[in-house]
């Protein structure tokens, strides 16, 4: 928020002049309200790993994340083309695969990939996209430094989050929106019905009927997915509420089945299908990816989509975004050590108290080492892991990410942050939602950012050019 003279940056100017005026007393009781109103609406998750599970709020600070019209434009063409990118490699992988055969990516890290679905090849998706909602993980290491820390292909969450914060920030602050021009997020629900319509299957006839697959209630992500069915005016169904009948994925409703269209899926690959995939899954629908591969309904995102953010391909992608739009790329990756590589493996052993090292298949902050972060004992026991399975781990160095204020104790105090833009695709084109969602590290010096591990959000702001 602030340049190294202390004074507001740019961005920043018109909402320091307001927080000024701004009392204290008044910041804290507006937080407690932001708290209330979560826990009234039922904005909670889940921690597994905890022994009693419970259910959480995920930490609100009210101090917004801002960033101008000029660094989002650059922002914004960066993403697209790493987008459209991703989703020309699934098509690639899945058919011809040109880019194995150039030598850009190693056949091994295909065909030995855990995320690879072989049941997907030759499969043509409708309209040809796979990637129908991505979340593209950013973070900031200087003035006009961005670098993609993580590709999320497969079901990317926290979408509802970001509406939720951007509503809260509205009700709480309505003078602020009417003296700072910001980008409006609200419309994301129906840009995504637009776009999942956009993307229906040749058997589709008429207006298409939408749903969105929840595994049930006590998923950590549940709120999420009743949140956009109902923002959406999509179906919300469990596995046991679909079938397949004459070629179609239908719903049970009080008028008997009715066949859907688009399938908003926010069920892993291996629970989708027991017929094809997990015969001990009882999220799924039995028969449904015979129906998909048919072309009698669209599942968003498509099977086999993991192998696109896969952390170990992660490294590759500045050559895959080359290679697919024949430019380079906008958006860089972080430097990326593969442990399969035994000199790569070499280097982080005798480094982890500096790396920040991470599983192939991880998420939700679980299975890292923060070097820095880490005791003696922590860093001996993660160096044994390394030795036994070095393919399933990746090392990178530690950033300086950037920070922004929280509300914390003691006043304002800074805290590390990523942006997790979200980004829509369609035959009819990619759209990229204005912001997206800020997640902080609310620990002071922490750089893990995801809620599991304590992590909170923050509301983010696009300026109006």
């Amino acid at each position: 928020m602030l340049d190294e003279n202390g004074e507001a940056r740019e961005p920043y100017t018109a909402y320091c002049d307001w927080l000024k005026d701004m009392d204290s007393t008044a910041l804290r009781r507006k937080a407690r309200e932001a708290d209330a109103f979560f826990r009234r609406t039922g904005i909670t998750f889940n921690v597994y790993s905890d022994a009693k599970a419970d259910e959480r709020l995920i930490p609100f600070d009210q101090i917004p994340r801002i960033i101008s019209a000029r660094e989002w434009a650059k922002l914004t063409k960066g993403i697209e083309q790493r987008v459209q990118a991703l989703n020309a490699f699934l098509h690639d992988i899945y058919h011809d695969q040109d880019i194995i055969r150039a030598g850009k990516v190693p056949q091994s890290l295909i065909a030995r990939n855990a995320a690879l679905l072989p049941k997907m090849f030759g499969v043509e998706p409708p309209g040809g996209v796979y990637t129908h909602i991505v979340g593209v993980d950013l973070v900031r290491t200087g003035k006009d430094e961005f670098f993609v820390l993580e590709d999320n292909a497969r079901t990317p969450s926290g979408v509802s989050y970001m509406l939720e914060n951007r509503e809260t920030m509205l009700n709480m602050f309505p003078e602020l929106f009417s003296g700072i021009r910001v980008e409006a997020v609200s419309d994301y629900p129906l840009k995504l019905r637009r776009s999942l319509s956009a993307s229906a299957p040749p058997a589709c006839d008429g207006r298409p009927v939408i749903g969105v697959l929840t595994p049930g209630l006590h998923n950590s992500a549940y709120y999420e997915h009743a949140f956009l069915a109902e923002q959406m005016g999509a179906e919300l169904v469990e596995g046991h509420d679909l079938r397949v009948a004459d070629g179609r994925v239908a719903m049970r409703t009080t008028q008997g089945y009715t066949p859907i269209d688009v399938l908003y899926r926010r069920v892993d690959d291996d629970y989708l299908d027991p017929l094809n995939f997990k015969p001990e899954s009882m999220l799924g629908v039995p028969g449904i990816f015979d129906v998909y591969r048919a072309g009698g309904i669209t599942i968003a995102n498509a099977p086999g989509t993991g192998i696109a953010d896969d952390k170990a391909l992660y490294s590759y992608m500045p050559d895959i975004v080359e290679f697919y739009t024949g430019k380079t790329a906008i958006l860089q990756n972080v430097p990326t050590w593969r442990c399969a590589d035994a000199d790569s493996l070499s280097h982080v052993l005798d480094n982890l108290a500096d790396l920040v090292v991470k599983e192939v298949h991880g998420s939700g902050g679980y299975g890292m080492l923060v070097g820095p972060a880490a005791s003696k004992k922590e860093i001996a026991a993660f160096r044994e892991k390394l030795k036994a399975n070095p393919e399933g781990y990746i090392a990178q160095p530690t950033l300086a990410l950037s920070t922004v204020p929280v509300l914390a104790k003691s006043g304002l105090a800074p805290r590390h942050v990523d942006l997790r833009p979200f980004v829509l695709v369609s035959p009819d084109g990619i759209d990229i939602t204005p912001g997206g969602l800020t997640r902080v590290a609310m620990k002071e010096g922490s750089l893990v950012v995801n809620s599991s591990q304590g992590g909170g959000t923050k509301d983010t702001w696009v300026l109006e050019d």
